[in-house]
């Protein structure tokens, strides 16, 4: 059996997580980019998003599996505890507990970040992706129809939501240069245990 880890994902993984990514954007309607980035625009993606949140890869014997990462819900300074998420799992290696272990993850860094607000938009219909995030405790919130029109069809968005432990009024967010990633992980990763 070979374990599978989180790690944080560096710049120098960007060929690796652009080859899971350019299918989803080739082939299907998961993502609504109509063309994928290069290396070089996805290297500078992954630096723009460690400056601030978590960017982390599923990794098994030395193979990125999947990632996941975060981005502002919207940039006014009211919406600063609220994140929207993204993950991707390689082709094949799907229903192996991989989104779990990484969204698990993702969790307990944005916790320590004083993160309280999770969104995960999702073209719709995309059954897998609605029961995945249901069953890591999202619930649909919002419904928008043919918002954005890719492969010859106009394709409808829906967005779930996810409420963290929050006090009576928000704590400043913590820097991630700060957090000892490595420590949190480990401790996440104790209570999520997967091998392949």
């Amino acid at each position: 059996m070979q374990t599978i880890t989180i790690q944080p994902v560096s710049v120098q993984d960007a060929a690796a997580l652009l080859a899971i990514y350019r299918p989803y954007v080739e082939t299907t309607p998961i993502s609504f980019e109509l063309a994928a980035p290069t290396v070089e625009e996805f290297a500078q993606r992954i630096r723009h998003t460690t400056a601030r949140f978590p960017y982390l890869k599923a990794v098994r014997d030395g193979e990125i599996l999947g990632y996941t990462y975060v981005s502002p819900f919207r940039t006014r300074a009211a919406y600063n505890w609220s994140v929207e998420t993204s993950i991707y799992v390689k082709q094949g290696e799907h229903a192996h507990g991989i989104g779990r272990m990484l969204y698990t993850a993702l969790e307990a860094v944005l916790q320590r970040q004083h993160i309280y607000n999770l969104y995960a938009g999702i073209a719709y219909p995309n059954p897998e992706s609605e029961q995945f995030h249901e069953h890591m405790g999202y619930q649909r919130v919002a419904h928008f129809k043919d918002c954005g029109y890719k492969l010859g069809a106009w394709r409808d968005m829906i967005f779930m939501e996810r409420r963290l432990p929050r006090p009576i009024a928000p704590e400043p967010i913590v820097d991630i240069s700060t957090l000892d990633l490595p420590a949190i992980l480990a401790e996440a990763a104790e209570g999520d245990h997967y091998e392949a």
